[in-house]
């Protein structure tokens, strides 16, 4: 009981520094102003990281913890490991201010470290909860967008406290919204997802060797993804930038994005592989599978659910759908026998409850 209300009180003290920090060097209303901006991308984020994560859905509290932990623990971690070389830096002679030492190492190492770790928790004190190359991806898209929004925070509030909304042309929080909120919102998910998918694959690979080299080998991706693109941002002018962003960096996402759409489509290959043995075993009825295995058919079910039943046969809809997918993939690996038990028992009591709430209503 006491780890979990420790780690709430850090998140909340990481939160209410990073906010007060952002409130003395801005000021109140630039610090409104950078939340109202930061909000518009990190929604579009999200969103895109919930839909992906519709086969096989991970626990909304981790989902939620994962966010916190970006935009909390992640973005003090790293406000406090890029001001270290700057101060260093500016005692070292011929070194300067040490900001381009933070910009092109610290930064990138530190960032990608931090957003990493919450993933690397979840696969090793929440190993139920994560089964492949998806979850890793997800939990890490959505710490790396909490770190973005609050580092966009940061930077929409300082362009309105310097330059105001600006003109689209000039320095202000026009200019920064198109690079940061349009050009580029999924920069910091893009990095992430790397080490993500990695942990992903050291997941559900039984070579130990690979269980080790394929996290380390996609940290040091991300690691130098983020490095390129921190270096084209500062180093280089605007060509070297466009240069960067739409042959290294635009076919990175779209190569990234193909692999989610290959890996959803075989979480979708695991459940339709599974569903008959459930039949067999009477857990599922034969009239379900087709409606189990389809987002359309799982969506239209539940609809159905609450229009005939109310809310409660739709959660109740909704907690069985979940409960056979995650059975699904528990026996797809053969995980814990304990925990496939639990999981029938939640898929079997919300099954009735479903049925009851029917029954009932029609009665």
């Amino acid at each position: 009981m006491l780890l979990p209300v420790l780690g709430l009180t850090l998140v909340a003290v990481c939160g209410l520094t990073l906010l007060a920090l952002a409130g003395v060097r801005l000021g109140l209303p630039a610090v409104m102003i950078g939340v109202a901006a930061a909000l518009v991308p990190v929604t579009v984020v999200v969103a895109v990281f919930l839909w992906i994560d519709r086969w096989e859905p991970e626990p909304v509290k981790l989902l939620l913890l994962a966010f916190a932990w970006g935009a909390c623990i992640a973005a003090i971690t790293a406000l406090l490991t890029s001001s270290t070389p700057e101060t260093v830096g500016g005692l070292l002679p011929g070194v300067g201010d040490g900001s381009k030492v933070s910009t092109l190492v610290t930064a990138p190492v530190a960032q990608e470290l931090a957003k990493a770790a919450f993933v690397l928790a979840v696969l090793l004190l929440r190993r139920d909860e994560f089964n492949g190359i998806i979850d890793g991806i997800v939990y890490a898209g959505i710490a790396a967008a909490g770190f973005a929004f609050a580092e966009n925070i940061f930077y929409f509030g300082r362009a309105f406290a310097e330059n105001g909304f600006g003109t689209g042309t000039s320095g202000g929080l026009i200019t920064a919204f198109f690079l940061r909120g349009a050009l580029t919102p999924f920069m910091h998910p893009l990095f992430a997802v790397l080490t993500g998918g990695a942990l992903g694959i050291a997941a559900k690979t039984v070579s130990r060797a690979t269980r080790i080299l394929a996290p380390l080998g996609g940290y040091l991706m991300a690691v130098l993804l983020h490095a390129l693109w921190n270096a084209a941002a500062t180093l280089g002018g605007a060509k070297t930038f466009l240069n960067v962003y739409f042959l290294i960096m635009v076919p990175m996402f779209i190569a990234v994005a193909m692999l989610i759409l290959l890996e959803r489509r075989r979480e979708q290959r695991i459940l339709q592989a599974a569903l008959p043995e459930m039949i067999a075993e009477r857990w599922i009825a034969h009239s379900e599978a087709q409606l189990l295995s389809s987002l359309s058919g799982r969506r239209a079910w539940r609809r159905r659910a609450r229009r005939q039943s109310g809310r409660r046969a739709a959660k109740a809809v909704a907690t069985y759908q979940d409960s056979v997918i995650e059975l699904a993939f528990l026996k797809r690996r053969d995980g814990d026998p304990e925990r496939q038990s639990e999981v029938l028992d939640i898929l079997r009591t919300s099954r009735a409850e479903a049925i009851r709430l029917a029954v009932n209503t029609n009665v």
